[in-house]
């Protein structure tokens, strides 16, 4: 299981020089995930009110077109906006970086199935 771990700043004490200016420190903040379930999920819906987000994540047995049977929602995590801000920072680098080594990510199901088909197909 991937492990995200949130950088906490911390200014630094005792510059060298007065009025110099003080350089943040990084701390690692320390997780235990002893605790943790893990669980796939290939659907998400993201809802919320003013205050929280909703995050649902289940499992669709259909991923082409729509499923004939409702999905079933297995895990949810509610947050508050500021969390959400620093988990989608966290996402965006790290699906850079995925991307940089391994090529873009296509997010359309069709498109990544069956590439070659669709060029082949005859008039």
């Amino acid at each position: 299981m991937a492990k995200f771990d949130e950088k906490a700043e911390k200014s630094s004490e005792g510059a060298s020089e007065p009025g110099a200016a003080q350089q943040p420190q990084r701390q690692q903040i320390k997780v235990d995930d002893s605790k943790a379930l893990a669980a796939y999920a290939n659907f998400c819906r993201v809802t919320g009110t003013p205050e929280e987000l909703i995050i649902d994540f289940g499992l669709n047995p259909q991923p082409f077109g729509v499923p004939a049977d409702p999905v079933v929602i297995s895990q949810r995590i509610v947050t508050n906006f500021y969390t959400a801000k620093r988990l989608l920072h966290a996402l965006q680098l790290t699906l850079q970086r995925h991307e940089a080594a391994f090529g873009v990510l296509e997010t359309d199901v069709q498109k990544r199935v069956m590439p070659g088909v669709r060029a082949q197909a005859p008039a």
